[in-house]
């Protein structure tokens, strides 16, 4: 039996897998203050709708999949590890000035933004490698030692380590993380030519000193989560999901915590590419929509796009983490982003959310403002009587007078009228989201499927995908939980990456297949380790490259591992500017290509690799219909209600309708047609 848990800002959504094949899904409250007690509780549940006892309910577990937001967390928070800095002398303002770059150029009022750690904990060591390898200054450790004990004096808890061309030449970088292993035993450190062997110097650093501030917290984490796992019984393998979209060993990850800033979120394009299918030219918009935040992120011609310009905040106003990440666009809408009317007379929505404590006023938690789940409730999207499947019970009459006290009374509105604006505003803000993904890459929404998942995503997929233009819209049968469900059956998974530079019109062929070969072999090691046991082993291939003297490269897929002839070369470069026009829409085949990175992701996998089915249900098709005032309407209408599960293949659905299950409710808006396919899925044409 596999378990696979995301935790959310809102719910920790828990999928099974059992031993027939068969998934079950369930959701508990979020405990912002304690992660795994949620996660525990979840499967609480899980036991109980079992009738067993939890410790032999866990018992029977071979796997447990984990994907957390503990580590964005405590970054947003500040709850990271006190850090020291360590780079070559004469360059301690790495992190200060960063690679340039500005959201608005000419506002002038933003302050510059601090650096990730500050200068009074940045250290310059005498030393000096050139980008040849040469050493032109050699490494002074007594220099190195005298440092340390200043960095003992500052009260560091970690210390990150970013020298001049460590990945041409890591000696110095190796040599002064052995001094600080003998002069400051048992403090984490990380070396930037291990953790991220980039060319980019800020994007090195910031990895680099990004993952030495999470290794005491996450450390710390892990060691919990695996403790009280143990405790209340379960016996199997821990996993936590990376921001790769693959899987790793818990102790692992731990001390490589920098993959986790995007863990939960990196889960929803997988559960959409092996759930939803599509052909390898289709592109899949995927949005997850849960309680606190709506993610957005893509599948494009079979493959899921990623970046290393992932920022723990805003652009250019944040730190960058500089590690390849599934890319992903969060914002601050959900089920519980907080509807409020500013000093103007504006609405907003968001990105304040009411999280899981107190949460909306509908929950009858202490919450009093209202939100978007409040909104769906007082326009009938969602059955107070039925939430979770009706083990919770809103408070409906709260969620309307939340509603008339904070929107409708301050913008002179009914109290529909004003849930009507609040869910159509909270649609827009995801539209846009959407289009930043999609239009800034030169990809046309219209052209593409949206998957929607996330519990409150079925609220208004339909009027998402109609403003983008899409004419589908698929809900997966485990959508309520699509990152969990994405989890369940993900691989095992590591990056290896090493730096080599060469030109298309001078190929260095041996150089290249030299550096392949390296990575080959950390992949080999891998899958002969961790994944020792693995049903099916892949390595997928990459170059980071870019025109010749261009600012920015992009990653290009490689067909083979190695260089064998000149029709691989050719292979490469026509790759690339067939890529450079997709995200571009401009190319220069007659330029020469420039590569400075190579990559090796091995996936070894670890269970099925295919998407499970719910359990069947014998519950009726149809439930008793209510009132239900969509979007763009004036009125109420009184419209059919039918249950999900019990939905048979090939029945067709018109809206204006709603289709609920335990986990989600889903607006079926006029003009709109479902049915459900031999997966399970809802497929909604518009």
């Amino acid at each position: 039996m596999r378990f696979a848990v995301d935790t959310g800002g809102t719910f920790t959504d828990l999928m099974v897998a059992s031993e027939d094949g068969r998934l079950a899904m369930f959701k508990a409250s979020t405990t912002p203050a304690d992660p795994v007690a949620g996660l525990i509780d979840s499967l609480a549940l899980a036991a109980a709708a079992a009738g067993e006892p939890l410790a032999s309910y866990l018992a029977r577990g071979d796997v447990l999949v984990h994907g957390t937001t503990h580590a964005i967390n405590a970054i947003v928070t500040g709850n990271t590890a006190r850090t020291a800095f360590l780079t070559t002398e004469g360059h301690p303002d790495t992190l200060v000035f960063r690679e340039g770059g500005r959201i608005e150029p000419f506002n002038f009022t933003v302050p510059y933004p601090e650096p990730y750690v500050p200068r009074a904990l940045t250290f310059e060591v005498p030393e000096r490698i050139m980008a040849d390898g040469r050493v032109r200054t050699p490494l002074d450790e007594a220099a190195v030692v005298a440092i340390l004990e200043r960095v003992r004096a500052a009260g560091a808890e970690a210390i990150a380590v970013c020298l001049l061309w460590s990945v041409v030449n890591p000696a110095h970088e190796t040599a002064v993380g052995a001094l600080i292993e003998r002069h400051l035993p048992g403090i984490p450190y990380t070396l930037s030519h291990r953790i991220n062997p980039s060319i980019r110097e800020y994007r090195r650093a910031s990895s680099t000193a990004i993952d030495a501030s999470l290794k005491p917290v996450m450390g710390a984490y892990m060691r919990g989560l695996e403790s009280r796992l143990r405790e209340a019984g379960f016996k199997g393998r821990v996993l936590v999901v990376t921001s790769q979209g693959g899987v790793m060993d818990a102790a692992s990850v731990a001390e490589a915590p920098v993959h986790l800033i995007n863990s939960g979120p990196s889960m929803a394009p997988v559960a959409a590419k092996a759930y939803a299918g599509g052909t390898a030219e289709e592109t899949l918009i995927v949005g997850d929509s849960g309680g606190t935040t709506f993610d957005v992120s893509l599948v494009r011609r079979g493959r899921i796009p990623r970046s290393r310009e992932i920022w723990l905040g805003q652009p250019f106003r944040s730190a960058m983490t500089g590690m390849p990440s599934v890319d992903v666009k969060s914002i601050g809408a959900g089920g519980g982003s907080i509807a409020w009317v500013d000093a103007g007379g504006l609405l907003h929505v968001g990105p304040i959310s009411a999280g899981a404590r107190p949460g909306p006023a509908c929950y009858g938690r202490g919450g009093t403002r209202p939100t978007l789940t409040d909104a769906a409730v007082t326009l009938g999207f969602i059955d107070a009587g039925f939430f979770l499947g009706g083990k919770m019970t809103l408070d409906e009459p709260a969620a309307v007078e939340a509603i008339r006290r904070d929107v409708a009374d301050p913008l002179g509105l009914s109290v529909d009228a004003a849930a009507e604006a609040i869910v159509a505003l909270a649609t827009e803000h995801m539209v846009q989201a959407i289009m930043d993904i999609t239009v800034n890459q030169g990809i046309d929404p219209a052209e593409a499927t949206f998957v929607a998942g996330g519990g409150a995503a079925g609220l208004n997929c339909v009027a998402i995908a109609r403003r983008l233009g899409c004419r589908r819209v698929v809900v997966t049968e485990a959508g309520a939980a699509l990152s969990a469900s994405g989890a369940l059956i993900s691989d095992l998974t590591a990056h290896h990456q090493a730096m080599f530079h060469t030109l298309s019109g001078r190929f260095d062929r041996d150089g290249v297949n030299r550096t392949l070969a390296d990575l080959e072999a950390a992949c080999d090691a891998f899958a002969a380790g961790p994944g020792a046991g693995a049903s099916a082993v892949e390595i997928h291939w990459s170059s980071e490259a870019r025109y010749a003297d261009q600012a920015w490269e992009i990653e290009v897929p490689l067909a083979r591992a190695r260089f064998e002839t000149e029709a691989d070369l050719a292979a490469l470069i026509d790759d690339f500017h067939r890529m450079h026009q997709d995200i571009f829409a401009v190319s220069d085949p007659g330029a020469e290509i420039e590569a400075v990175g190579w990559n090796a992701e091995v996936r070894c996998r670890i269970g099925t690799g295919q998407p499970g089915r719910l359990a069947a249900t014998d519950r009726p098709a149809r439930l008793p219909a209510r009132a239900v005032r969509f979007l763009g309407t004036e009125a109420r209408a009184e419209v059919e209600v039918w249950r999900l599960e019990s939905i048979r293949e090939g029945v067709v659905i018109a809206g204006p309708a709603i289709i609920e299950s335990d986990f989600t409710s889903i607006v079926l808006d006029p003009g709109a047609r479902a049915h459900r396919d031999g997966s399970g899925n809802l497929v909604i044409a518009l």
